[in-house]
Protein backbone atom coordinates (compact mmCIF):
# COMPACT_ATOMS: atom_id res chain seq x y z
CA UNK A 1 0.00 0.00 0.00
CA UNK A 2 2.74 2.29 0.82
CA UNK A 3 4.61 1.78 -2.16
CA UNK A 4 1.30 2.50 -4.60
CA UNK A 5 0.80 5.52 -2.76
CA UNK A 6 4.25 7.05 -3.64
CA UNK A 7 3.83 5.69 -6.88
CA UNK A 8 0.53 7.75 -7.27
CA UNK A 9 2.03 11.12 -6.07
CA UNK A 10 5.28 10.70 -7.99
CA UNK A 11 2.67 11.08 -11.47
CA UNK A 12 0.59 13.73 -9.62
CA UNK A 13 4.27 15.86 -9.55
CA UNK A 14 5.71 14.57 -12.57
CA UNK A 15 3.86 17.12 -14.82
CA UNK A 16 4.39 20.20 -12.50
CA UNK A 17 7.99 19.39 -12.50
CA UNK A 18 8.14 19.48 -16.67
CA UNK A 19 5.93 22.22 -16.76
CA UNK A 20 7.17 25.07 -19.40
CA UNK A 21 8.74 28.33 -17.81
CA UNK A 22 7.97 30.54 -21.36
CA UNK A 23 5.00 31.64 -18.94
CA UNK A 24 7.44 33.71 -16.76
CA UNK A 25 7.81 36.04 -19.05
CA UNK A 26 5.54 37.07 -21.80
CA UNK A 27 5.56 39.38 -24.74
CA UNK A 28 4.06 42.84 -25.00
CA UNK A 29 2.59 43.47 -28.49
CA UNK A 30 1.79 47.06 -28.03
CA UNK A 31 6.22 47.61 -27.97
CA UNK A 32 7.97 47.24 -30.70
CA UNK A 33 10.29 43.95 -31.23
CA UNK A 34 13.56 45.29 -29.72
CA UNK A 35 11.58 47.00 -26.49
CA UNK A 36 10.23 42.97 -25.67
CA UNK A 37 11.57 42.26 -22.17
CA UNK A 38 14.43 39.69 -21.71
CA UNK A 39 13.47 36.08 -20.95
CA UNK A 40 14.26 37.17 -17.25
CA UNK A 41 11.89 39.57 -16.94
CA UNK A 42 13.72 43.03 -15.88
CA UNK A 43 17.71 43.53 -16.67
CA UNK A 44 20.36 42.18 -14.74
CA UNK A 45 21.45 44.08 -11.56
CA UNK A 46 24.31 46.61 -11.88
CA UNK A 47 27.68 45.23 -11.74
CA UNK A 48 31.28 46.94 -11.78
CA UNK A 49 32.36 48.95 -15.12
CA UNK A 50 35.40 47.22 -16.84
CA UNK A 51 37.03 48.50 -19.40
CA UNK A 52 36.02 47.89 -23.33
CA UNK A 53 37.25 43.78 -22.89
CA UNK A 54 37.74 43.75 -19.04
CA UNK A 55 37.09 40.86 -17.05
CA UNK A 56 33.79 40.33 -15.23
CA UNK A 57 34.16 38.36 -12.60
CA UNK A 58 31.44 36.71 -10.94
CA UNK A 59 30.69 33.13 -8.43
CA UNK A 60 29.53 29.99 -10.18
CA UNK A 61 27.53 28.32 -7.88
CA UNK A 62 27.82 25.00 -9.69
CA UNK A 63 31.60 24.66 -9.12
CA UNK A 64 33.80 23.75 -6.25
CA UNK A 65 34.65 26.01 -3.32
CA UNK A 66 36.89 29.41 -4.42
CA UNK A 67 36.59 28.96 -8.09
CA UNK A 68 35.94 32.03 -10.02
CA UNK A 69 33.68 32.27 -13.23
CA UNK A 70 35.17 34.37 -15.55
CA UNK A 71 32.78 36.24 -18.50
CA UNK A 72 34.84 38.13 -20.81
CA UNK A 73 34.26 40.99 -23.64
CA UNK A 74 31.33 43.03 -21.38
CA UNK A 75 30.89 46.19 -23.26
CA UNK A 76 29.82 49.38 -21.16
CA UNK A 77 28.37 52.04 -22.87
CA UNK A 78 27.33 55.60 -21.06
CA UNK A 79 24.54 56.97 -22.92
CA UNK A 80 23.37 60.90 -22.47
CA UNK A 81 20.12 61.62 -23.61
CA UNK A 82 18.57 64.68 -24.61
CA UNK A 83 15.31 65.71 -25.11
CA UNK A 84 13.92 68.23 -27.69
CA UNK A 85 14.88 70.96 -25.88
CA UNK A 86 18.66 70.32 -25.31
CA UNK A 87 18.13 69.10 -21.98
CA UNK A 88 18.84 65.67 -20.11
CA UNK A 89 16.07 63.74 -19.99
CA UNK A 90 16.08 60.99 -17.12
CA UNK A 91 13.99 58.12 -15.99
CA UNK A 92 13.42 56.47 -19.31
CA UNK A 93 13.06 52.88 -19.02
CA UNK A 94 15.29 49.90 -20.86
CA UNK A 95 12.75 49.64 -23.34
CA UNK A 96 13.31 53.06 -24.38
CA UNK A 97 16.59 51.74 -25.81
CA UNK A 98 17.96 49.56 -28.42
CA UNK A 99 21.90 48.79 -28.66
CA UNK A 100 23.11 47.59 -31.89
CA UNK A 101 27.27 46.57 -32.77
CA UNK A 102 28.14 46.71 -36.54
CA UNK A 103 24.36 46.84 -36.79
CA UNK A 104 23.17 43.64 -35.25
CA UNK A 105 20.90 44.19 -32.48
CA UNK A 106 22.42 43.32 -29.24
CA UNK A 107 20.62 42.06 -25.53
CA UNK A 108 20.91 44.91 -22.72
CA UNK A 109 22.67 42.56 -19.99
CA UNK A 110 23.28 45.40 -17.51
CA UNK A 111 20.99 48.71 -17.36
CA UNK A 112 21.06 51.84 -15.13
CA UNK A 113 18.59 54.54 -15.09
CA UNK A 114 20.95 57.09 -13.30
CA UNK A 115 24.25 55.20 -12.89
CA UNK A 116 25.96 56.01 -9.55
CA UNK A 117 29.09 54.74 -10.57
CA UNK A 118 31.89 57.48 -9.09
CA UNK A 119 33.56 59.45 -11.43
CA UNK A 120 37.34 59.54 -11.88
CA UNK A 121 38.01 63.03 -13.57
CA UNK A 122 41.28 64.15 -15.32
CA UNK A 123 41.02 68.10 -15.16
CA UNK A 124 43.62 69.25 -17.93
CA UNK A 125 44.77 72.58 -18.04
CA UNK A 126 46.37 74.85 -21.23
CA UNK A 127 48.72 76.78 -19.85
CA UNK A 128 50.58 77.49 -23.69
CA UNK A 129 50.85 81.35 -24.09
CA UNK A 130 47.96 81.53 -26.67
CA UNK A 131 45.71 80.61 -23.99
CA UNK A 132 46.81 83.35 -20.84
CA UNK A 133 44.68 86.50 -22.66
CA UNK A 134 41.83 84.88 -19.64
CA UNK A 135 43.83 82.16 -17.57
CA UNK A 136 42.76 84.08 -14.27
CA UNK A 137 39.44 83.54 -14.71
CA UNK A 138 39.68 80.14 -16.33
CA UNK A 139 41.33 79.10 -13.23
CA UNK A 140 38.60 80.28 -10.97
CA UNK A 141 35.87 78.19 -13.32
CA UNK A 142 37.99 75.16 -12.85
CA UNK A 143 37.94 75.70 -9.00
CA UNK A 144 34.74 76.46 -8.82
CA UNK A 145 33.88 73.37 -11.01
CA UNK A 146 36.00 70.81 -8.70
CA UNK A 147 33.96 72.28 -5.57
CA UNK A 148 30.57 71.54 -7.68
CA UNK A 149 31.02 68.28 -9.80
CA UNK A 150 32.87 66.10 -6.65
CA UNK A 151 31.37 64.09 -4.42
CA UNK A 152 32.49 61.82 -1.72
CA UNK A 153 33.23 58.74 -3.93
CA UNK A 154 34.60 60.75 -6.84
CA UNK A 155 38.06 61.44 -7.40
CA UNK A 156 39.95 63.90 -9.53
CA UNK A 157 43.28 64.85 -10.85
CA UNK A 158 44.67 68.41 -12.10
CA UNK A 159 47.05 68.29 -14.93
CA UNK A 160 48.49 71.55 -16.84
CA UNK A 161 49.44 71.04 -20.42
CA UNK A 162 51.86 73.02 -22.73
CA UNK A 163 55.05 71.63 -23.84
CA UNK A 164 55.27 69.00 -21.35
CA UNK A 165 52.11 67.92 -19.50
CA UNK A 166 52.50 67.32 -15.95
CA UNK A 167 50.46 66.19 -13.10
CA UNK A 168 49.97 68.72 -10.68
CA UNK A 169 47.59 67.10 -8.29
CA UNK A 170 47.23 63.01 -8.08
CA UNK A 171 43.54 62.04 -8.07
CA UNK A 172 42.12 62.77 -4.82
CA UNK A 173 38.51 64.40 -3.33
CA UNK A 174 40.30 66.86 -1.37
CA UNK A 175 38.37 70.02 -3.08
CA UNK A 176 40.36 72.86 -1.26
CA UNK A 177 43.91 70.94 -2.13
CA UNK A 178 42.64 70.10 -5.74
CA UNK A 179 41.68 73.63 -5.81
CA UNK A 180 45.05 75.01 -4.80
CA UNK A 181 46.98 72.90 -7.57
CA UNK A 182 44.76 74.90 -10.28
CA UNK A 183 45.28 78.39 -9.25
CA UNK A 184 49.01 76.89 -9.20
CA UNK A 185 49.33 75.89 -11.90
CA UNK A 186 52.34 77.97 -14.23
CA UNK A 187 52.45 79.61 -17.21
CA UNK A 188 53.91 77.38 -20.31
CA UNK A 189 54.13 77.74 -23.51
CA UNK A 190 53.06 75.41 -26.45
CA UNK A 191 50.18 72.82 -26.29
CA UNK A 192 50.63 68.90 -26.21
CA UNK A 193 47.26 68.37 -26.88
CA UNK A 194 48.13 64.37 -28.22
CA UNK A 195 50.47 63.63 -25.58
CA UNK A 196 47.40 64.64 -22.84
CA UNK A 197 44.63 62.69 -24.04
CA UNK A 198 47.78 59.56 -24.40
CA UNK A 199 48.93 60.23 -20.71
CA UNK A 200 46.21 61.26 -19.07
CA UNK A 201 44.38 58.03 -21.09
CA UNK A 202 47.65 55.58 -19.35
CA UNK A 203 46.94 56.95 -15.75
CA UNK A 204 43.54 55.70 -15.61
CA UNK A 205 45.04 52.20 -16.01
CA UNK A 206 46.03 52.15 -12.32
CA UNK A 207 42.40 53.28 -11.44
CA UNK A 208 39.55 51.40 -9.99
CA UNK A 209 37.77 49.58 -12.84
CA UNK A 210 34.30 50.59 -10.82
CA UNK A 211 34.72 54.40 -11.65
CA UNK A 212 33.50 56.40 -15.05
CA UNK A 213 36.98 57.81 -16.26
CA UNK A 214 35.96 60.97 -17.82
CA UNK A 215 38.54 63.80 -19.14
CA UNK A 216 37.89 67.52 -19.41
CA UNK A 217 40.21 69.58 -21.28
CA UNK A 218 39.90 73.59 -21.51
CA UNK A 219 42.51 74.43 -24.29
CA UNK A 220 42.77 76.75 -27.12
CA UNK A 221 42.61 73.65 -29.46
CA UNK A 222 46.78 74.45 -31.04
CA UNK A 223 48.59 71.46 -31.16
CA UNK A 224 52.11 72.11 -31.70
CA UNK A 225 54.43 70.04 -29.40
CA UNK A 226 53.03 66.74 -28.64
CA UNK A 227 55.44 63.75 -29.29
CA UNK A 228 52.80 61.12 -29.20
CA UNK A 229 50.39 60.97 -32.72
CA UNK A 230 46.58 61.11 -33.47
CA UNK A 231 46.14 57.56 -33.78
CA UNK A 232 48.35 56.66 -30.46
CA UNK A 233 46.00 59.12 -28.37
CA UNK A 234 42.68 57.69 -30.15
CA UNK A 235 43.60 54.84 -29.51
CA UNK A 236 44.65 55.14 -25.58
CA UNK A 237 41.28 56.80 -25.08
CA UNK A 238 39.55 53.86 -26.41
CA UNK A 239 41.57 51.42 -24.87
CA UNK A 240 40.85 53.18 -21.27
CA UNK A 241 37.18 53.74 -22.23
CA UNK A 242 37.25 57.29 -21.40
CA UNK A 243 34.70 60.12 -21.95
CA UNK A 244 36.26 63.17 -23.56
CA UNK A 245 35.13 67.07 -22.89
CA UNK A 246 36.69 69.79 -24.73
CA UNK A 247 36.13 73.00 -24.10
CA UNK A 248 37.76 75.40 -26.72
CA UNK A 249 38.48 78.92 -25.42
CA UNK A 250 39.47 81.03 -28.56
CA UNK A 251 41.80 83.87 -27.39
CA UNK A 252 40.56 86.02 -30.77
CA UNK A 253 37.38 84.54 -32.26
CA UNK A 254 37.36 84.11 -35.80
CA UNK A 255 41.70 84.65 -36.08
CA UNK A 256 42.94 84.35 -39.22
CA UNK A 257 45.55 81.61 -39.88
CA UNK A 258 44.71 79.92 -36.20
CA UNK A 259 45.98 76.36 -35.67
CA UNK A 260 42.93 74.25 -35.75
CA UNK A 261 44.63 70.87 -36.57
CA UNK A 262 44.24 69.90 -32.45
CA UNK A 263 41.07 71.04 -32.31
CA UNK A 264 40.03 68.93 -35.52
CA UNK A 265 41.65 65.80 -33.57
CA UNK A 266 39.66 66.83 -30.36
CA UNK A 267 36.27 67.33 -32.30
CA UNK A 268 37.27 63.17 -33.56
CA UNK A 269 37.85 61.96 -30.20
CA UNK A 270 35.33 63.63 -28.40
CA UNK A 271 32.53 62.24 -30.76
CA UNK A 272 33.78 58.63 -30.80
CA UNK A 273 34.22 58.74 -26.71
CA UNK A 274 30.63 59.97 -26.32
CA UNK A 275 31.85 63.24 -25.30
CA UNK A 276 31.16 66.50 -26.39
CA UNK A 277 32.69 69.75 -27.37
CA UNK A 278 31.97 73.46 -26.51
CA UNK A 279 32.99 76.62 -28.15
CA UNK A 280 32.14 79.13 -25.16
CA UNK A 281 31.91 83.27 -27.04
CA UNK A 282 33.59 84.02 -24.10
CA UNK A 283 35.44 83.01 -20.51
CA UNK A 284 32.19 84.39 -19.18
CA UNK A 285 30.14 81.25 -20.77
CA UNK A 286 33.07 78.89 -19.05
CA UNK A 287 30.97 78.76 -15.70
CA UNK A 288 27.78 77.69 -17.67
CA UNK A 289 29.48 74.76 -19.64
CA UNK A 290 31.09 73.15 -16.44
CA UNK A 291 27.24 73.02 -15.49
CA UNK A 292 25.89 71.30 -18.57
CA UNK A 293 28.98 69.13 -18.18
CA UNK A 294 28.00 68.37 -14.75
CA UNK A 295 24.22 67.97 -15.60
CA UNK A 296 25.21 65.59 -17.92
CA UNK A 297 27.75 63.28 -15.83
CA UNK A 298 24.51 62.94 -13.05
CA UNK A 299 21.96 61.88 -15.62
CA UNK A 300 23.75 59.41 -17.90
CA UNK A 301 22.71 56.01 -18.49
CA UNK A 302 24.58 52.76 -18.26
CA UNK A 303 24.15 50.20 -20.88
CA UNK A 304 26.12 46.95 -20.80
CA UNK A 305 25.82 43.57 -23.20
CA UNK A 306 28.19 41.09 -24.40
CA UNK A 307 28.56 41.03 -27.61
CA UNK A 308 27.40 38.72 -30.14
CA UNK A 309 29.16 37.77 -32.63
CA UNK A 310 32.52 39.12 -30.89
CA UNK A 311 35.12 40.88 -33.23
CA UNK A 312 38.42 39.65 -33.77
CA UNK A 313 40.66 40.81 -31.46
CA UNK A 314 42.23 44.25 -31.68
CA UNK A 315 39.83 45.79 -33.55
CA UNK A 316 37.64 48.66 -33.56
CA UNK A 317 33.98 47.92 -33.78
CA UNK A 318 30.89 50.41 -34.50
CA UNK A 319 28.30 50.89 -31.72
CA UNK A 320 24.60 52.84 -32.67
CA UNK A 321 22.36 53.43 -29.31
CA UNK A 322 18.63 54.24 -30.46
CA UNK A 323 16.08 55.72 -28.31
CA UNK A 324 12.61 56.69 -29.01
CA UNK A 325 11.49 59.46 -30.97
CA UNK A 326 12.26 62.91 -29.63
CA UNK A 327 15.23 62.06 -27.87
CA UNK A 328 18.53 62.07 -28.72
CA UNK A 329 21.45 59.97 -27.83
CA UNK A 330 25.47 60.59 -27.52
CA UNK A 331 27.29 57.91 -26.33
CA UNK A 332 30.79 56.05 -27.53
CA UNK A 333 30.43 54.77 -31.32
CA UNK A 334 33.15 52.61 -31.07
CA UNK A 335 35.58 50.56 -29.13
CA UNK A 336 38.67 48.49 -29.46
CA UNK A 337 38.42 44.83 -29.18
CA UNK A 338 41.08 43.25 -26.29
CA UNK A 339 43.36 39.83 -27.20
CA UNK A 340 40.94 36.61 -27.64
Amino acid sequence: MIAQAALKSAVVLLPLLLAPTSLLSQDKPDRPPWAQPSASGSPQSPSPAKSDTAQDKTPDTASPRNTVKVNVNLVNVLVSVLDEHNRPAPNLPIEAFQILEEGVPQKIDIFEQETKQPLDIALMIDTSLSAHKEIVFERDAAANFIKQVLRPDDSLSVFAVDESVTQVAKFSSDVPSLQAAVHKIADGSGTSIYDAIFLASRAFNSRPNECRRVIIMVTDGGETTSRTDFESARKAALRAGILLYTIIVRPVPNENGRNTAGEHALETISETTGGAMFFPKSMEELPIIFDRIDAELRTQYRLAYYPTPRGPANSYRTIEVKVLPGYSARHRTTYLTGPQ
